[in-house]
């Protein structure tokens, strides 16, 4: 049976609707078995079509025959020419609307005829047109009036099957003789496969060429006709088993409804939803609250004593406020540190506090902290440089020398006086330093949005970011220095800064020493390296003895090649019990990128007939790998996936390498389970989603999904590839490739666009659909969503957890991984 967007074998006995839910076949399931089934469906259509052909067939076959050609199409339900956005129909008021602008003297022509309909892509829609034009014995014709457009949109909206599959198959029939050549095959091959930007589909356009006439032309007649190819797409369903291609594309949401909301009266929704809300967030509330709380009394205990000071009658309030904000600010420039001491926050994962402190939201406190340093700088710094300092300035010398005379010494200070001293100078340097960092921090400049113009082009991206971080240093040292010259405290009991700052840049400074130790103990070699399409480089290196990690956990990677400075996290691939590591690098950036080609030019050309992979492997000392240095384990949210029942992983492009080494993991507890007399541990059953825009990026893992597909006999992992460049299923721009895919897989076991026996879905996954499924068959299940990739799914992914936990029986727990 293929149900539920993947593929399982049936059973042989009729199965209840919930059942055929619950079943939600894994794609890597016996794929041989399911090859074998899939193929009968073809052997049984080939049968029925020769004989249909056969002079001999009698009555009975022809009769059914007959009523096999009426059926109702599964394969390509919806088979699609017009599609508006959110997949609506287009409407004929779109399409004259742009008529009006596009036409010449009332005539449409051929090239803006994919712009008027809302077809992006030109040569498929040009294809279209030229079938089109066939239709209504408009020979040669390249250009058409508002009328037989109109004809033309009455014909690709028809809801008739019948309507559309005349224009699929007119599509095909380029000479309009009536019949498919193998060449004509080839020839819309090629097309669908340049509109879906699939250039190995393009070059293999031969191979399944010959792989349709061979499924639709048993008899070597040399040519397909519609009745052939509309059998094709109108294969009959089983009575008991929907075991063919058919129900490929059969989605779950015909059988699972989203999210009801009971209703409620305002006062009682506010009430369970803060409830709900209190009940996924207490942690992370209760440390936000105690972090406000604790800066407020020591911004109001610094407010009343210096109320209490003569100095009061000189500054008033502004004196207060400005005393209140440097308190706050010792604080936070003390605990700003701890979010990023990695080591202590990995020790304290694997222990009870694990269970209290919200350690995955560590860079969130970080950014939040460094908020508050902020809002206590501007304080602080902007009431004593508007207020305090103007009012020193302009006090009457009786009441300066009486209040403020110790503290500056009985000597009467101008503005530029207190500018010019060490508690100035020492104050406007921090805070300048502290802008600059602050600037490099913002999404804009560290993700590379913003490019200044020369000399100062070099402040944007990652590497200005980095570097600029580490004046930090420099802060802290002006802060102290700043601490010891304030003119209103006398005593070093009064001077608290380095009372603050002592435990936790003692801690940071440790941190940073073991990094250093451990990167001259971790120097390694890389025995194995890959170039893959998509820009990604993999890299196998020696495991160092010691070197324990879970699956999920991250590293720090430095290639002293390319600078001596600079360390780079990357996800951990391989699984624990390897004996070797692998880390996937993407080129991004200028470090990654010099990475990629330092690697290349060591890696060897792919020979004749192979994959057409850079490789090098480390064999007799045979090659000079760049050496590396390697720093950690570090832990990350992925790594507590054996606390829950079910997962959910996400991972976008290059985000799907934290749960490659979970995938592999889980299978290797799965297996011990079984040898240990069925005793589980972990997940039950994991859900595998990667998502790529590339058809080249399933290299990355192609060996890890086959690995994965024969060695999980529990059926344990369900992965779905998803390809965002082709269009969606039903879309006829995709309609071929979804033909070659079934028949391809049928015949061969493995998934044309991946190259593995997963199946590879196109365009975007439906989130809702997912969690749809997933809530109801797994009821009362705890269930960890973990993802990896752009920001804007991950806002997705976490209200649809919090949707569903709250309205369901089981609880979706979101992660998101973040270095």
């Amino acid at each position: 049976m293929v149900n539920d967007d993947g593929v399982s074998v049936s059973s042989d006995r009729p199965l209840h609707r919930t059942e055929s839910i619950a079943s939600g076949g894994g794609e890597k399931r016996s794929a041989v078995v399911t090859a074998i089934k899939v193929k009968t469906a073809f052997t049984r259509l080939a049968s029925t079509v020769r004989n249909h052909n056969s002079p001999k067939a009698t009555k009975f076959d022809r009769a059914k025959q007959a009523k096999f050609s009426r059926t109702k199409s599964n394969a390509l339900q919806g088979l699609r020419f017009l599609t508006g956005k959110n997949k609506k129909k287009v409407s004929w008021l779109d399409i004259e609307r742009r008529f009006t602008v596009l036409a010449v003297d009332g005539s449409l022509s051929r090239e803006k005829f994919g712009e008027c309909i809302g077809m992006e892509t030109s040569e498929f829609a040009q294809a279209l047109f030229d079938a089109l034009v066939s239709s209504k014995k408009l020979e040669n014709q390249q250009s058409i009036s508002k009328e037989v457009l109109h004809a033309f949109w009455l014909q690709m909206s028809d809801d008739s099957f019948d309507s559309r599959m005349q224009i699929f198959f007119q599509m095909f029939d380029r000479n309009a003789d009536g019949h498919i050549s193998e060449e004509e095959v080839k020839e819309i091959i090629m097309l669908s496969a340049a509109t879906n930007k699939l250039a190995k589909l393009k070059a293999q356009a031969d191979e399944f060429a010959a792989l349709i006439m061979e499924e639709l032309d048993p008899d070597k007649n040399g040519f397909i006709e519609l009745s052939q190819l509309e059998a094709l797409m109108r294969v009959p369903e089983p009575a008991h088993a929907k075991d063919s291609f058919l129900n490929y594309s059969t989605t779950i949401s015909r059988n699972l409804v989203g999210v009801k909301r009971k209703k409620h009266t305002p006062l009682l929704s506010f009430w369970k939803d803060s409830k709900f809300y209190l009940s996924e967030n207490w942690r992370y509330l209760m440390f936000f609250g105690l972090w406000i709380a604790t800066m407020a009394g020591l911004f109001a205990w610094k407010f009343f004593v210096y109320k209490q000071r003569a100095a009061f009658e000189v500054m008033g309030y502004c004196l207060c406020v400005a005393k209140g904000a440097a308190e706050t600010l010792k604080l936070n420039m003390a605990l700003v540190l701890f979010p990023v001491c990695r080591n202590t926050i990995t020790w304290f994962r694997s222990t009870f506090v694990g269970n209290i402190v919200p350690f995955n939201d560590n860079l969130k406190f970080h950014m939040m902290i460094a908020s508050g340093v902020a809002i206590g700088t501007v304080i602080h710094a902007g009431v004593h440089l508007a207020c305090d300092f103007p009012r020193i300035t302009s006090s009457s010398d009786e009441l300066f020398m009486r209040t403020l005379g110790k503290s500056f010494h009985y000597k009467r200070q101008t503005y530029v006086d207190l500018l010019k001293s060490v508690a100035g100078v020492t104050g406007i340097a921090s805070v300048l330093l502290m802008a600059f960092i602050f600037l490099l921090a913002t999404p804009w400049f560290r993700r590379g949005q913003v490019k200044p113009l020369w000399p100062l082009h070099r402040l944007s991206g990652f590497n200005a970011f980095w570097y600029s971080h580490h004046l930090f240093i420099f802060v802290y040292v002006l802060l102290i220095v700043h601490s010891l010259f304030i003119y209103l405290a006398h005593g070093w009991w009064q001077k608290t800064t380095w009372m603050y700052l002592a435990i936790p840049v003692a801690l940071y400074a440790s941190e940073r020493l073991v990094r250093a130790i451990r990167a001259g103990l971790y120097t390694v070699r890389v025995v194995k390296a890959a170039v893959y399409p998509g820009n990604v480089l993999a890299l196998y290196i020696q495991k160092p003895r010691g070197f324990k990690y879970k699956s999920g956990m991250y590293l720090f990677l430095k290639c002293p090649a390319i600078s001596h400075l600079q360390w780079h996290p990357f996800s951990i691939t391989s699984a624990p019990s390897d004996d070797y590591l692998s880390i996937h690098i993407r080129s991004a950036g200028d470090w990654t990128s010099k990475m990629k080609k330092i690697f290349s030019e060591v890696c060897h050309k792919p020979e004749v007939g192979k994959s057409g992979l850079l490789r090098a492997e480390y064999v007799d000392h045979d090659l000079e790998f760049p050496k590396l240095r390697i720093d950690g384990p570090y832990g990350a949210p992925a790594q507590d996936y054996m606390k829950y029942d079910v997962l959910l992983l996400v991972g976008l492009g290059i985000g799907a390498t934290p749960f490659v080494s979970i995938l592999r993991d889980i299978l290797n507890h799965v297996n011990r389970d079984v040898e240990n007399n069925g005793k589980k541990s972990g997940p039950t059953k994991v859900y595998f989603y990667w998502v790529t825009r590339e058809q080249g990026s399933f290299e990355w893992f192609k060996g890890v999904m086959n690995e994965i597909a024969e060695m999980d006999h529990k059926r344990v992992i369900e992965m779905h590839n998803y390809l965002t460049s082709v269009y969606e299923e039903g879309d006829a721009r995709s309609a071929l490739i979804t033909m070659i895919q079934a028949l391809n897989l049928a015949k061969n076991g493995v998934d044309i666009l991946s190259g593995t026996r997963v199946r590879t879905h196109f365009a975007r996954p439906n989130w809702k659909t997912v969690f749809s499924r997933l809530s109801a068959v797994h009821r009362h299940a705890n269930i960890g969503v973990f993802y990896c990739g752009a920001p804007a799914v991950a806002k997705e992914l976490d209200t649809l957890s919090r949707e569903y936990t709250h309205q369901n029986s089981t609880t979706f727990d979101f992660h998101k991984e973040n270095f």
